[in-house]
């Protein structure tokens, strides 16, 4: 597969912005997965010492990939404590 993208790049030059912007797009769509199946506080990788990871989320706890005008550290607790 690589030698017949190399291939095509020698044969037509203007292909190469191409190849990299899919590339790049690829390897930014990996990495995004990746944040989300290790960080996110939805996924629960061990069930039995931590079941609820979404329980131990502190009001000051940023999970999301780009908030707008949030300030997560004057943030308070609406919810009880389980």
């Amino acid at each position: 597969m690589f030698r017949l993208i190399v291939s095509q790049a020698r044969k037509h030059p203007s292909l190469i912005p191409l190849f990299l912007f899919i590339g790049a797009g690829g390897t930014g769509a990996v990495l995004y997965l990746t944040r989300l199946a290790l960080f996110n506080p939805d996924v629960s990788w061990d069930r039995k010492n931590n079941p609820e990871p979404w329980n131990k989320l502190g009001p000051t706890d940023q999970y999301k990939f780009y908030a707008v005008n949030t300030d997560y550290s004057k943030l308070k607790k609406e919810g009880p404590d389980f």
